[in-house]
């Protein structure tokens, strides 16, 4: 087991704890000051800290291998947001692998995805935004590594009540949970020479593939879903260098044709004769 690895149930282990602790405190009325609670979730940060700065986690664009060429995962118009073209990580954190990490979400036409609400609707089903169901495609000729599609898909988090509720509460518990619970059903695939392709937040139910198929540049996948930690339908992608998250660095891409997309910019991903239309 990696260092990265243990370091992550580690993590997990002290966020366990803090609440246990909580919980007992309020419940017992122990005699210890209340403060002492927070000394696990302070060391759980601390080891972030120290895992990302001394780790030797080559996560950052200067110390990352030279991106790997692949074709885009879609086809069609879609919209880039989160991209690792404006900031690395792209996501705010190196977890998961997503230090090069890209969100897409489909707009056929500019206005076809449902604006962020200010206050009505608080959430909205996944029918009322044209990436749920899209086909995914395989980015390279490559073996399927992971393939899960169990989870349900959930209605959007595109309200500020809505998104405070992910932020504060759902983000939470499924960081507790593991990785299978941010990434929602997911499929992973081995491309070669140490790069593993991570297709996140799947259609429940939609998968075309198992795990060990060899699958063709092109081919579907599954479909594009709202499960995990997802705030509407979309694509979560990302390359990575081992096929567990939970201890995977970050490695950069470029779709063939297209590069890396920057945020809010729409770009056509083209049909090939092996791709769906």
């Amino acid at each position: 087991m990696s260092a990265r690895k243990l370091a992550t149930l580690a993590y997990r282990g002290l966020q366990l704890t803090f609440l246990g602790l909580v919980i007992a405190h309020a419940a017992l009325n122990l005699g210890y000051p209340w403060w002492w609670n927070f000394l696990p979730i302070v060391l759980a940060y601390a080891l972030v800290v120290v895992v990302n700065r001394w780790g030797g986690t080559p996560d950052s664009p200067r110390a990352a291998r030279e991106p790997v060429e692949v074709a885009p995962p879609v086809t069609g118009r879609w919209t880039a947001l989160n991209s690792p073209a404006d900031r690395t990580p792209s996501h705010g954190t190196h977890a998961y692998g997503q230090t090069f990490a890209i969100d897409v979400v489909a707009e056929p036409e500019p206005g076809a995805r449902p604006a962020f609400s200010r206050l009505w609707p608080i959430a909205r089903r996944n029918s009322a935004f044209p990436a749920f169901g899209a086909p995914l495609l395989a980015v390279a000729d490559a073996t399927v590594v992971r393939a899960t599609d169990g989870q349900r898909d959930h209605l959007s988090r595109t309200s500020p009540l809505a998104l405070l509720y992910l932020m504060l509460v759902e983000a939470s518990v499924r960081d507790l949970l593991g990785a299978k619970r941010i990434v929602g059903n997911h499929v992973v695939l081995d491309l070669g020479d140490g790069a593993y392709a991570l297709y996140a937040h799947l259609r429940r139910g939609s998968l075309t593939v198992r795990e060990g198929d060899r699958v063709s540049a092109g081919q579907p996948l599954a479909r594009c879903g709202n499960s995990g930690n997802s705030t509407e339908p979309h694509l979560h992608f990302q390359l990575m260098d081992t096929p567990d998250p939970d201890s995977a660095r970050g490695v950069p891409f470029t779709w063939r044709g297209i590069g890396v997309p920057r945020n809010h910019e729409a770009f056509e991903a083209p049909t090939t004769t092996s791709q769906p239309v």
